[in-house]
């Protein structure tokens, strides 16, 4: 596997739906994580008994990328040598995507790239996007020649499907762990505070979360629903604007930031809240709907990720509509058993096909056949 970044240990998160995979195919599968950029030192160590080789290269950019690229490469060729590869996989399809497409080739091992964030997005005006940077000429050479490139969610395999070539395009969601999000009785002392109509939104800040869009909502719900509190999880730089935001509209004692929270006390959190909400304008996913609904919460937002598949059509709303997105979180705030219901009904839709133990082994068969049947890629 070649990823950007992987777990330094057991305890580091890093990108949690990545390790929960690797934890799962490592105890029956030999693994072996190539990790480009994190953690930033060169090192080799094991996590949940996979291998792992950090490559050290944090801060590269441009042409001081390729003795990273050279690196990689002679990593991968010196584990062949070791013990045979059978099948290289990309998490995110720059530049893993080429690394295992060129490794692929230079090896004989078939490779499949996995779309994992924006590598197709394109929006400039925040901007955020792939397809806005230099990089995206990696991402088409790793899309048109992997063996397969797998997606997440339909609404990323549309955006994919005219830079792959056919018959190589596979809906593979990753899956949610479980055994950790699942349905609690609401935590005492609650993380969120007491009193009032919790709404959680868990979400980094950063620009394509869109959370300038959820305060314009925000704003809507408060005039017709006065108790509602908006509670923020996640880290980044656009707090200081966002709190800011909040103060200019006169709704910052409705909204609580709680900063970055360790993943393994998200369940507390969801189980504290009365329902959830995205404004994003972009996800390839959105695992924070998946962790959500396992522990039996509705999320209501946009249209993009896997939410669409997950939640009715009444908790969908068009990128960017403040008015829209207000007027479905009324109708549930206003609806307990709708509320109720929502959440139930999301809880049974991944515990019918998204949860971990679930998609492991749809991954395996797709490995599987990939290996049987692997031809050139063209």
């Amino acid at each position: 596997m070649i990823t950007p970044g992987f777990s330094s240990s057991e305890q580091d998160w890093c990108i949690p739906a990545t390790l929960d995979l690797v934890r799962e195919l490592a105890s029956r599968h030999d693994v072996h994580v190539f990790a480009l950029r994190y953690p930033a030192r060169r090192a080799h160590y094991r996590v949940y008994g996979a291998a792992v080789t950090a490559l050290g290269g944090a801060g590269a950019a441009g042409l001081t990328r390729l003795p990273l690229f050279a690196r990689t490469i002679a990593a991968l060729a010196a584990q062949h040598r070791r013990r045979r590869l059978d099948l290289l996989q990309a998490f995110f399809a720059d530049e893993p995507g080429f690394l295992a497409v060129a490794g692929g080739r230079l090896l004989g091992v078939p490779a499949i790239v996995s779309l994992r964030a924006g590598e197709l997005a394109a929006l400039p005006d925040l901007p955020y996007g792939g397809l806005l940077t230099r990089g995206r000429w990696l991402t088409r050479l790793a899309l048109r020649g992997a063996h397969r490139v797998t997606v997440g969610s339909r609404y990323l395999a549309r955006m994919a499907a005219p830079h792959v070539p056919p018959g190589r395009l596979s809906l593979a969601p990753l899956g949610v762990d479980t055994s950790l999000f699942r349905p609690l009785p609401p935590p005492d002392p609650s993380p969120l505070g007491a009193g009032e109509f919790r709404l959680l939104c868990v979400a980094s800040l950063g620009p394509v979360k869109d959370h300038g869009m959820l305060l314009r909502a925000l704003v809507r719900v408060l005039a017709q629903a006065p108790g509602v509190h908006l509670h923020l999880v996640g880290g980044g730089g656009l707090r200081p604007a966002l709190e800011a935001e909040a103060c200019s509209r006169g709704i910052r004692s409705s909204v609580s930031f709680h900063g970055s929270v360790r993943h393994e006390l998200l369940p507390a959190y969801y189980s504290a809240a009365d329902l959830c909400v995205l404004a994003s304008r972009h996800e390839s996913q959105g695992m924070v709907v998946l962790e959500a609904a396992a522990c039996g919460r509705a999320t209501v937002g946009t249209a993009v990720g896997i939410l669409p598949e997950l939640m009715p059509p009444s908790c969908v709303v068009p990128v960017g509509d403040d008015a829209a997105l207000a007027a479905a979180l009324l109708e549930l705030v206003r609806d307990p058993d709708a509320r109720a219901a929502a959440g139930r009904a999301a809880l049974e839709r991944v515990r019918a096909g998204y949860t971990l133990e679930q998609r492991v082994p749809k991954l395996e068969s797709l490995y599987a056949s990939v290996c049987e049947k692997a031809p050139s890629a063209g």
